[in-house]
């Protein structure tokens, strides 16, 4: 169905089954990055393991199969923008960013198709495979015992993700991970693993290459509209923030400022127009997920509007940078102790 026949977020897309949608790989911006990212892997001196491409609802990798699933919203980029619209945040927003994602889905590929987590030395180094995959995760941010390659210090989430971080930046061309990792002898250890397995493995062909397609696009008759009301996520929102405002915000008619005359705007599209990037950014540096993020947001905008605060439109730039200090220590205290404020 062409592109042209419907605007990013319109009701007429959203009504459509996303089975509907004709999305396929073929055609797309994905196909050429795909082909780049098959170039990779025989650079990498992968040889005996190809994986399998579909579209599916998010990344991953079925559980002991060698398919690889991307989010179907990158296959168009009116998809794209509605996700973005949606949910937040999108992963894999460029060419750059979709190769990261494939590298790190390739670990899980690797793993299960060689059946890695098994054996000894893996153990040793990222943990038992059957830990509790446990979805909000509090990294411990900059730690010394992992790598860094997706946002959200995502190494720290399981042993599964702890390998297919570290695959990846084994696998990611150009980058000198020896001395990358030179001052973090934990992460430098699992990455020589990675690379003894590797070679070791070049010629060997795989244990599994099951195929199997978890929630192909083609096989889903739910809309768009249903998909994202049920991957919308509640947080509660904390109360006691109106203090944290006042420092950053004045009340209309109360012009705090007095160096400048410039006229007020409201606040509240201020913290609405950082939804479009904060959130992401937070994300990278704290692990506090995107949606959180973006849920804060809309609570500190909905309280701003009501106690009818405005900012001088030429401080707009200090207002950013304090409602950014602001979100990101609040994200920082939810990772740690599970709570916004103590």
């Amino acid at each position: 169905m062409p592109t042209q026949e419907f605007t990013s977020g319109s009701a007429e897309l959203l009504s459509m089954p996303i089975h509907e949608l004709g999305l396929k790989i073929e055609g797309s911006r994905l196909e050429p990055i795909l082909a780049e990212f098959d170039q990779e892997l025989k650079r990498a001196g992968i040889r005996r393991l190809r994986p399998h491409y579909y579209l599916s609802t998010e990344w991953g990798v079925p559980w002991n199969s060698v398919s690889i699933a991307i989010p179907f919203y990158l296959a168009r980029d009116d998809l794209t923008v509605l996700h973005a619209r949606h949910n937040g945040h999108v992963e894999g927003t460029s060419r750059r960013d979709v190769l990261r994602y494939l590298r790190h889905e390739m670990g899980h590929v690797v793993n299960y198709a060689y059946s890695l987590y098994e054996r000894q030395e893996w153990v040793h180094h990222f943990g038992s495979i059957t830990q509790p995959y446990e979805e909000e995760y509090r990294p411990d941010p900059f730690s010394r015992r992992f790598v860094r390659h997706l946002p959200g210090w995502y190494a720290q989430k399981h042993p599964d993700e702890d390998w297919a971080e570290t695959f990846a930046v084994w696998m990611t061309p150009g980058l000198d991970w020896r001395a990358e990792h030179a001052d973090r002898p934990e992460a430098l250890a699992k990455l020589r693993y990675c690379d003894r397995t590797m070679t070791a493995l070049a010629d060997r062909d795989p244990l599994i290459t099951t195929e199997d397609r978890d929630e192909d696009v083609s096989n889903l008759k739910y809309t768009l509209g249903e998909l994202y009301s049920h991957t919308a996520t509640a947080t509660e929102m904390p109360g006691g923030l109106d203090g944290s405002l006042r420092t950053i915000f004045e009340e209309l008619g109360t012009w705090e400022d007095t160096t400048t005359t410039a006229p007020r705007r409201p606040a509240a599209g201020l913290l609405q127009r950082l939804e479009q990037d904060l959130p992401a950014n937070v994300y990278r540096w704290t692990g506090h997920f995107p949606e959180h993020t973006r849920a804060l947001l809309r609570h500190l905008a909905r309280r701003a509007e009501e106690l009818q605060q405005v900012y001088p439109a030429d401080r707009e730039l200090q207002a950013s940078l304090a409602v950014t200090t602001l979100v990101t220590a609040l994200a920082m205290n939810h990772v740690r102790h599970g709570s916004y404020l103590p």
